[in-house]
């Protein structure tokens, strides 16, 4: 690994995480012109943001930063793949990783994986449908699309916070960070589907100012320790949500990751890490098939 690679590891593991990301996140939703309005045209050229799909195409017109780092897309900008029993990819972005989950652990980069039963929180009972299943882990850049669409309809039966480091979650972190995703901080969902459940998990990452539902707003517990909400069908006002409908959105970039139990879904054979996606395509579809290989776990 590269000296400057190695440096950027080793102060992810000095910096205060938290502090940070608060620090980041004020200065996000500052509203005053002569700081808010340069920030964005700087962050529009440096990533090179395409801005001629957004309902919002001048810097003047956000509040702050994080308004136009959540923007709205135009309509028909992300059109879904509406065939029967096709699984829509949750976000813009890259694929990290995807295939079969293994042993209860799950692939991350070369040399290292997570724990299943972690991810979502530390409960057994909670990863046992997904044990043997497949996942797809969708890394969102500084550019993309920051909004979490719902790869297939469902109703909600759990939202778990699940405290954490929040580590970035770009390509060299993943390759030398050891179970980065069940280290960092992340809002778990769980959904039942016509496929089975399904879990959709919004992981946080550094200078994250914070992870929304569509549901619950930002979710950001006073102190820092696993919270479960329950919901579902015996819920007072369950939460239904249609394919393709708004669940969540990040204020700036990190990852998503979806689960599916054994037999419920097989993913695009052209599909592999470091393929470009959109929110709204087809990545797979419902129902088992063979499913790609991931390198074995160490």
């Amino acid at each position: 690994m590269k000296l400057s690679k190695r440096i950027f590891i080793f102060l992810q593991y000095l910096l205060p995480h938290h502090a940070v990301s608060r620090l980041i996140g004020c200065m996000a939703n500052c509203e005053r012109p002569g700081i808010k309005n340069p920030l964005i045209r700087w962050f529009i050229k440096r990533y090179d943001v395409d801005m001629s799909q957004a309902v919002r195409k001048q810097p003047e017109d956000y509040r702050h930063f994080n308004d136009f780092f959540t923007r709205a897309l135009a309509d028909g900008a992300r059109p879904l793949d509406n065939n029967s029993g096709s699984i829509l990819c949750p976000a813009d972005g890259a694929i990290s990783q995807l295939g079969s989950i293994r042993h209860g652990r799950i692939f991350q980069a070369k040399g290292h994986d997570f724990s299943l039963v972690e991810l979502l929180g530390g409960d057994s009972e909670r990863a046992r449908p997904f044990q043997d299943g497949q996942f797809a882990t969708v890394y969102l850049s500084p550019r993309d699309y920051h909004r979490v669409h719902m790869p297939l309809a469902g109703t909600l039966k759990e939202m778990i916070y699940v405290p954490g480091k929040l580590f970035s979650v770009n390509q060299t972190t993943a390759e030398n960070v050891p179970g980065l995703f069940s280290r960092n901080e992340r809002v778990v969902c769980i959904f039942d589907t016509d496929a089975g459940p399904m879990a959709l998990v919004l992981v946080g990452a550094m200078i994250v100012a914070s992870i929304e539902t569509t549901w619950a707003d930002e979710v950001a517990p006073a102190r820092r320790r696993l919270q479960t909400f329950s919901y579902g069908e015996s819920a007072r006002k369950p939460v239904r949500l249609g394919k393709g409908e708004e669940m969540g959105r990040f204020k700036l970039g990190s990852t998503a990751i979806v689960l599916f139990g054994p037999q419920s879904a097989s993913w695009q054979k052209d599909l592999q890490a470091g393929s470009s996606v959109r929110m709204g395509q087809a990545i797979g579809t419902t129902g088992s098939a063979q499913q790609p290989e991931t390198a074995a776990c160490d």
